[in-house]
């Protein structure tokens, strides 16, 4: 049996390696059948939008929006509440199958049995 993954994604193109090593992550659990949340905050929430991923590229990586795809389509993906207020990026700014919640549903995520929490 694979465990529940929660991979936590908080920084953005000003640390390109270890932004693409936290997709890659949950989209290769994905991959191997694993239950993934992928959640974005601070600077990665504006990975929930739009265009976002496609304009990131980092050499010998995997393309970011091939990454994040694969986790919309088979997994979960949250942006920050408090991260997407400060940003001004609200629901509708989202791509489809992106939600934003807070810090009471990440507990939520992370506190049940068997879960594997990762924060890049």
């Amino acid at each position: 049996m694979v465990r529940p993954l929660v991979v936590k994604v908080t920084c953005g193109p000003e640390d390109a390696e270890r932004l693409n090593q936290g997709f890659t992550v949950a989209a290769m659990a994905v991959s191997a059948g694993a239950e993934v949340s992928l959640w974005l905050t601070g600077e990665a929430s504006w990975f929930g939008l739009p265009g976002r991923a496609e304009a990131f590229a980092l050499p010998q990586a995997a393309p970011l929006a091939d990454l994040l795809a694969a986790v919309v389509a088979a997994g979960r993906v949250t942006v920050c509440s408090q991260c997407a207020g400060r940003r001004g990026i609200g629901e509708a700014d989202l791509l489809p199958g992106v939600r934003i919640a807070g810090a009471a549903v990440f507990t939520e995520e992370v506190l049940r049995p068997d879960v594997q929490a990762l924060v890049y």
